[in-house]
């Protein structure tokens, strides 16, 4: 049996590296242009090709977005990218648009083709449309209920990738116009502006309704359905988020994975390992979370209106640079303060967490001896009897100071 894909997004080169070490397949990430995640980092052309090099080095794949709905201007340097593309190796680019699809089969033929959740491919017949423009794979539309997705996958050939985590679209299978009356910023283009998740007053005829609302929904989070869509033969689970950081990355990537593992060891995925997926994807930077619409039409409880909470049960607080297993220093960078005394959770790819409290440390660079790591990106120098490796990451799980 083929083991199914865990897709990741990734901003940045950083990002990318990130997922794939904590445990993804493959990644998705955009170029400079021609992707839906303007203000994302995006990747220069050094960097992809970077990308690529790490990836197969490990076996795992890199596709690239090129799904904006394009205006004339966009083609102009179309071709050269793709050829580009093809010839430092990336695995698939992901599209939406008819015209770039026939300029990629022109100027790439050996690139597959990966039809976008933009197409709003809901069902069998526009899949058999696909499969006659020879393209590999279709993200389908996230509106599909799990009913509907086990009446589509056995009636085709293409490999069918579906979305299990993150940020849902208040835009019909993410286009939207919002952020174009709003912002001047063409969503469709790589311009989005989430106007769906500002706060707006909302008035009954003259009257104000106490308290603000916004259009936006709660994250998706398909824990409950991996099973499901593992036995029905999905090919691809895709995590979303470009924008979010790599602790969140590496928390949603290494639940998802787990899971994953789980179900191909043991033949299924018990209710305790889903319990510690929910708790573990809870330590990052979530909204709340619902099922989107794999239970039906979502209702009420699907949107937010009035709560914009993002807050992780733990926050993240540094990633190891390096770990000398003989002295058992560990060289750590801060990314949010911490201090001696704080009870930290140390993780990484492919192990468990273990707790530990934070002991007198030294500054990198100055060799001070230190007891606040309070300046970002500090470097420090700390004894943990832990076994550690490069990416591993702390998390704080509650502060004490007792050495200040």
């Amino acid at each position: 049996m083929k083991k199914i894909e865990l897709l990741a997004p990734a901003g940045n080169l950083e990002k990318a590296k990130i997922a794939l070490l904590y445990g993804a397949d493959a990644v998705f990430v955009g170029g400079k242009t021609f992707s839906l995640r303007a203000r994302a980092s995006n990747f220069e052309r050094d960097d992809l090709s970077e990308l690529v090099s790490f990836a197969h080095q490990r076996g795992k794949k890199v596709y690239v977005t090129t799904n904006i709905i394009p205006h004339d201007e966009d083609f102009q340097a179309l071709g050269d990218y793709l050829s580009f593309l093809e010839n430092i190796g990336v695995d698939a680019i992901i599209a939406s648009s008819l015209a770039l699809i026939e300029i990629a089969k022109k100027h790439a033929p050996n690139l597959a083709i990966h039809i976008s959740t933009q197409t709003s491919t809901y069902n069998s017949s526009a899949l058999k449309y696909w499969e006659k423009k020879g393209v590999s794979r279709v993200v389908l539309a996230r509106e599909l209920t799990i009913k509907e997705l086990k009446e589509i996958v056995p009636k085709t050939p293409l490999e069918l990738e579906v979305f299990i985590h993150g940020g849902m679209c208040a835009g019909f299978s993410g286009r939207c116009v919002l952020s174009n009356h709003m912002t001047m910023r063409d969503a469709n283009r790589g311009g989005c502006a989430h106007s769906c998740r500002w706060n707006y007053y909302l008035y009954q005829k003259q009257d104000l309704l106490p308290g603000f609302f916004n259009f936006g929904s709660k994250d998706l989070m398909a824990v409950h359905f991996i099973e499901d869509l593992i036995k029905m033969g999905i090919a691809s689970l895709k995590i979303e988020g470009r924008m979010k950081s790599i602790y969140y990355l590496a928390t949603v990537v290494r639940a998802y994975r787990t899971l994953i593992d789980c179900y191909y060891e043991k033949g299924k995925i018990s209710d305790e390992d889903l319990k510690e997926a929910v708790i573990e994807i809870a330590k990052a930077e979530n909204r709340q979370t619902s099922i989107g619409f794999f239970g039906g039409v979502p209702t009420v409880n699907e949107q937010l209106y009035d709560n914009r909470t993002e807050t992780p049960t733990k926050e993240f607080v540094g990633m190891v640079v390096d770990y000398n297993s003989e002295t058992q220093m560990a060289l750590i960078e801060q990314r949010n303060y911490f201090s001696a005394g704080d009870e930290v959770e140390f993780f990484g790819p492919f192990k468990k967490a273990v707790t530990f409290i934070v002991p007198p440390f030294v500054d990198y660079e100055t060799q001070e001896e230190l007891t606040v790591a309070r300046h970002p990106l500090q470097k420090i120098h700390m004894f943990v009897p832990i076994p550690l490796a490069p990416y591993d990451m702390l998390r704080l799980v509650k502060k004490e100071n007792r050495f200040d």
